[in-house]
């Protein structure tokens, strides 16, 4: 029956955020998974059950998959050769080259260590971002033509991860033959999604298209919100009227201080030269990358502008150090480069996240509680959208300040008290 799953074994290489779900999604569909990665800690936590990376729902769903031994964690290789899988899900890093470029040196690895170890007939799946031709490129440094290789492009969102993974808009898998996509296909059995089974180059391509698409959208409506307050116009209005439109849709609408992850900025430079290879450009994407950089100083002009005029020696609270809700991660996180500019131009620097930690740096604290941040600043300035802060009391925040002022970019502060308990309260886009 459709609903009925073969069990396989699937061991997956790599214990990041794409890594963990990965495992975690793969046993909630009935699988035996069993987790490598060379960070031993890492691996003791997840074997206790306990999540190293903050994702909605990744505990509960962790403990329950540990503790009933469907997914088990190591950091011994050879635990990983006895497992003896049918199926190895390669989800280490593809960080960039100074080029942009992405550097497959950790999946050439794991492909050398796979040559030794997997069972003839088995098939290595990229989960890891991987460019054009990447897959040509393993399969021969994975030098086994009993071994097979597919591309399997993960569309997961931090902070959801473990929902997406279970509830995707689509699952896509690249490979040599309609055989070996089946097989990998025949993994997702239980989800109820558009499967599209391609070529690998084309899954690649996909992949990196995707997100350099999301990313463009991003920008686009950044310049838009800031275009609306230049005009005066009423940015909820022009977001409905766009999002209304059935060709455009309404997500990734939502205006900010730029866009960042470990994913977008990466891979939006990695399409950039894959194209530069192929003696193409793609000034689009180009654009997209120069609209951000130029949202991010917009957000320093208008602080400056809030401080008086000025940011050398003025103290601005920060509310946001994550590039998303809902994650801990501040990789390319625009609110560190936003600390990271005010910083260099003179301002004392005190933050708030719920969950995200930031490296120390003179002149930055981060502090425990939102009003600890707002405490004798000079501008508070809104820089990642958690709920939470819509909870807190603007009048208590005021009283705190040592100047009435906040600046808003998340769009995520109730307009209406806020702009009552202060002189100063501007939202990207305008207010509505």
């Amino acid at each position: 029956m459709d609903d009925e799953v073969k069990i396989s074994k699937v061991a997956v290489i790599g214990l990041g955020y794409v890594g963990i779900a990965t495992a975690v999604g793969l046993g909630q569909l009935g699988h035996k998974v069993v987790g490598y990665d060379i960070d031993s800690s890492r691996t003791e936590t997840l074997s206790r059950g306990e999540p190293p990376i903050h994702e909605e729902g990744l505990e509960q769903k962790l403990a329950e998959l540990t503790d009933n031994g469907a997914v088990s964690f190591t950091d011994n290789y050879q635990v990983v050769s006895e497992f003896e899988a049918d199926f190895f899900f390669v989800c280490v890093p593809t960080p960039q080259d100074p080029s942009g470029a992405a550097n497959l040196t950790f999946v050439f690895d794991a492909a050398k260590d796979l040559a030794r170890i997997a069972s003839a007939d088995s098939i290595m799946v990229l989960k890891s971002t991987a460019p054009l031709g990447s897959g040509e490129a393993v399969a021969q440094a994975l030098s086994r033509t009993d071994v097979h290789v597919a591309s399997n492009p993960e569309f997961l969102r931090e902070g959801t991860a473990i929902r997406d993974f279970m509830n995707p808009d689509h699952i896509v898998v690249g490979a040599k033959s309609a055989d070996i996509s089946s097989r990998v296909l025949g993994l997702y059995r239980k989800i109820a999604t558009r499967k599209i089974a391609t070529s690998i180059e084309s899954a690649e391509l996909i992949k990196y298209s995707t997100n350099a698409y999301l990313a463009m959208r991003l920008s686009f409506v950044n310049d838009l919100a800031a275009l609306c307050e230049r005009v005066g116009g009423r940015f909820d209005d022009l977001v409905e009227g766009l999002g209304s439109d059935s060709r455009i849709g309404s997500s990734f609408l939502s205006p900010g201080p730029g866009w960042g992850g470990s994913c977008f900025p990466k891979d939006t430079r990695a399409l950039l030269s894959v194209a530069s290879d192929f003696g193409m450009g793609l000034p689009l994407v180009e654009a997209s990358l120069e609209s951000n950089e130029e949202t991010m100083s917009r957000v320093v002009e208008k602080t400056k502008g809030l401080a008086g005029g000025s940011l050398e020696g003025k103290t601005i609270g920060v509310w946001g150090l994550a590039f998303k809700a809902n994650t801990d991660d501040i990789r390319e996180s625009p609110a560190m480069s936003i600390v990271t500019r005010l910083l260099d131009r003179g301002s004392k620097v005190q933050a708030f996240d719920p969950v995200a930690i930031a490296p120390y740096r003179e002149g930055f604290s981060q502090v425990s509680s939102p009003e600890q941040a707002a405490e004798g600043a000079d501008v508070l300035v809104v820089l990642t959208e958690w709920s939470e802060f819509a909870e807190v009391d603007p009048n208590a925040v005021s009283m705190l300040m040592q100047r009435s002022a906040v600046l808003d970019f998340r769009r995520v502060l109730p307009a209406k008290k806020w702009e009552s308990a202060f002189e100063q309260f501007s939202v990207v886009g305008g207010l509505a």
